[in-house]
């Protein structure tokens, strides 16, 4: 059984409506590119499946015992949050209470695995420094570090490359990228860059179009919808 399956899916927030007929499934080691326009529904797609927005029709199926809270989640980041005047452990390690709960002390086996996301990451030596005082790219990795804390099969991504200068957005791709091939980490991503979806994608969902498009990377590309975004990119 896939990991999260939606069925006739229809979003939205306030009682409107964002997007509908949405069908999809994400299995274990995809790598999942959410594209379309602002306004299309991506975020609201994304909070609707780990229950921050109610459902508004349609069914969403977990595999089996495959909890949200089992998710981990980079949100998009917001000018309060980058002023949070914390350290870069504390955070990291705030990720390990997303299945366990507010507790005043961490355990031992959490701290350890805190430790290695900080290594995974490469952001180890910045451990000590204050999360406000780091690079935007350094932000990035200390968030993503603390949402795989939370999680040992899905990781979902909510434009993470955005307000990133050029060098330091590829290289968070890339170890995006590394998470999925080298520890099979499954990825949904929502992203308004079509080239890195087509160059890093297992499969791609592009919403807001009608029909929607879900498939393979190499399936958008012949699509009638593929074609013409592609197009309209190199106009």
């Amino acid at each position: 059984m896939a990991l999260i399956t939606c069925q006739n899916v229809k979003v939205g927030y306030e009682g409107r409506t964002v997007a509908e007929n949405i069908n999809f499934s994400v299995e274990k080691g995809d790598y999942l590119f959410i594209i379309g326009e602002n306004g299309s529904g991506k975020s609201t797609l994304m909070k609707t499946i780990l229950g921050l927005h109610p459902l508004m029709e349609g069914t969403i199926l977990t595999k089996d015992g495959f909890q949200p809270n089992e998710i981990g989640y980079l949100p998009q980041q917001t000018v309060i949050q980058k002023d949070f005047p914390a350290s870069v452990k504390e955070i990291v390690r705030s990720g390990c209470l997303n299945q366990g709960g507010f507790r005043p002390f961490y355990q031992k086996e959490e701290k350890k695995r805190a430790k290695e996301m900080m290594e995974k990451l490469d952001i180890l030596e910045l451990q000590n420094r204050c999360y406000r005082e780091l690079s935007g790219g350094q932000m990035q990795r200390v968030l993503l570090a603390r949402a795989l804390c939370a999680t040992k099969q899905l990781l979902l991504l909510d434009e993470p490359i955005a307000g990133l200068d050029p060098k330091a957005a590829l290289e968070m791709y890339d170890f995006i990228a590394k998470l999925n091939q080298m520890f099979g980490l499954t990825i949904i991503m929502i992203s308004h860059d079509l080239r890195a979806a087509i160059r890093y994608a297992s499969k791609i969902l592009h919403i807001g179009y009608t029909p929607l498009y879900f498939g393979t990377k190499e399936g958008y590309l012949t699509s009638t919808i593929g074609k013409h975004y592609l197009q309209e990119g190199e106009g």
